[in-house]
């Protein structure tokens, strides 16, 4: 991944988590980040190495789609 991919997906993955619920983020650093739980999440995103950065976004984009989803809609998923 070139350097301007890479800043463009830690912006998008923090203005996502900015939309997340505090649970949600608090899950993303245990998974990103689960030796220091309390680090700012904007850090742990920059901290994240480029390999993890896809697939965090994946992540984090279906739970900002699945919030933002009516709640018979997400009722309904499996």
């Amino acid at each position: 991944m070139n350097s301007e991919l890479e800043a463009f997906a830690r912006i998008t993955l923090q203005d996502n988590l900015a939309q997340c619920t505090e649970g949600q983020r608090l899950t993303f650093k245990r998974m990103y980040s689960h030796l220091d739980l309390d680090k700012d999440i904007d850090q742990v995103v920059e901290e994240m190495s480029v390999e993890k950065l896809d697939w965090a976004m994946q992540q984090v984009q279906r739970t900002v789609t699945s919030n933002a989803a009516p709640v018979q809609t997400r009722l309904k998923q499996p």
